[in-house]
């Protein structure tokens, strides 16, 4: 898969410099709705949680930001910005890149993986109980 290294026509320089208020036509229907809620206060979770995302950015701290907030959406101003988000059992580093703009942090931290049963054999089901093992 090739890298993305523009966002609706804007480099990554461009939208790095760019604040959330102008960044919101950029953005899908559904996630400028809720930029504009965090915007407005009426999402306190969201609000402090750029606030504190920006603070780290102004300092200059490349440690990993820890959140549950599977649900903000990834701002062009966090490019470049490491996050650990909690899928429920461990926390899984996402660094914010150019192809990840206007997506939901917990699209890059699944909860559930992947199951891979055994064959059959001992502990099996009655019906594939006596097949011989190699």
């Amino acid at each position: 898969m090739p890298r993305v290294d523009k966002f609706r026509g804007l480099g990554k320089e461009e939208l790095s410099k760019m604040p959330a208020e102008q960044a919101l036509p950029l953005l899908s229907a559904r996630a400028r709705r809720a930029v504009k809620r965090a915007l407005e206060n009426k999402s306190i979770k969201i609000r402090n949680f750029m606030r504190r995302v920006a603070q780290a950015k102004s300092s200059g701290d490349s440690s990993p930001i820890r959140t549950h907030l599977r649900e903000a959406v990834i701002l062009p101003e966090w490019l470049g910005m490491t996050f650990s988000v909690y899928n429920g059992k461990e926390w899984k580093n996402v660094v914010i890149s150019v192809d990840k703009i206007g997506y939901r942090l917990g699209d890059f931290s699944h909860t559930t993986g992947r199951v891979i049963h055994s064959g059959p054999g001992v502990g099996a089901t009655r019906g594939s109980k006596f097949i011989p093992l190699k």
